[in-house]
C-alpha cells in the first residue's frame, strides 16, 4: 500500500511539475507573440550614397551625405517659386510641412506673413541653388555637424535669385545654418525619417572670390 501510494505522489508531482512547465511556457510565448506585435513593421534604413568602399553602420544611424541631401532638397524646394512668391510660398510650406518640425512650419508661416505684407512675395520669381565648388564633398566636416543622437547642423552656401516681373532684384551668396532632426512620426508621408527644424544661427552673407555675391 505504501509503494502504491508513493508511486501516485510521485505522477502527481510529475504532472504539477508539466502544468508549471505549461504555464511558464505559455508566458513565454505571449511574451514573444507580444514584442512581435509591437515591434516595428518597418525600418527606415540610411545608406550612403558611394558604396564603393563599403558601409557598416547601425540602422538607426543616418550618414551625414544623407542628412546634408535632404536639407538641401527641403530648403531648395521651400525656396522654390516658379511664379508667384506669394501663392508658391505658401503652397510649398503646406506641401512639405510631413517634412518641417511644428516649430519650423509656424516659423514660416510667420515669414510667409511678413514677407506678404512687406510686399516680398507677390510676383516674384525665387530660387536656389548650390555655390559650385562649396557643396558637401568639398568640405564635408563643414558641411555637416552632429549636435547630438538626433540633430544635425548644416551649413549650405547657396546662391539666391529673386526676379520682379522678368527683372533680377535680388542676387547674393548666403550661408545658410540649418538644423535637422530625427523625425520618426509618419513613415508613410516621410520617408526620409527627418525633419527641417529651420535655423541653427543667423544666415551670413558671403563674398566669394572673384566679386561674386
Amino acid at each position: 500500500m505504501s509503494r502504491f501510494r508513493n508511486k501516485v505522489d510521485a505522477q502527481q508531482a510529475h504532472i504539477l511539475s508539466l502544468r508549471l512547465a505549461i504555464v511558464v511556457l505559455a508566458l513565454a510565448c505571449l511574451g514573444f507573440w507580444y514584442g512581435w506585435q509591437s515591434a516595428p513593421r518597418e525600418l527606415t534604413v540610411h545608406v550612403p550614397p558611394d558604396l564603393r568602399s563599403g558601409s557598416t553602420r547601425l540602422w538607426w544611424d543616418v550618414p551625414p551625405e544623407n542628412i546634408y541631401a535632404f536639407a538641401l532638397y527641403i530648403f531648395g524646394q521651400l525656396n522654390r517659386w516658379p511664379t508667384d512668391g506669394e501663392q508658391d510660398y505658401r503652397r510649398a510650406i503646406y506641401a512639405l510641412q510631413s517634412y518641417l518640425t511644428p516649430a519650423c512650419r509656424h516659423f514660416l508661416e510667420g515669414d510667409y506673413e511678413y514677407r506678404k505684407a512687406a510686399g516680398e512675395l507677390r510676383q516674384r520669381v525665387r530660387g536656389v541653388y548650390e555655390v559650385l565648388g562649396r557643396g558637401y564633398s568639398d568640405d564635408p566636416e563643414l558641411r555637416v555637424k552632429q549636435l547630438d543622437q538626433d540633430s544635425w547642423q548644416v551649413n549650405l552656401d547657396l546662391n539666391a535669385d529673386e526676379y520682379f516681373a522678368a527683372e533680377p532684384v535680388k542676387r547674393v551668396v548666403v550661408r545658410y545654418p540649418l538644423r535637422v532632426v530625427r523625425f520618426d512620426l509618419d513613415p508613410e508621408r516621410n520617408k526620409w525619417g527627418l525633419a527641417l527644424d529651420c535655423y541653427q544661427g543667423t544666415p551670413q552673407k558671403l563674398s566669394l572670390p572673384g566679386g561674386s555675391g
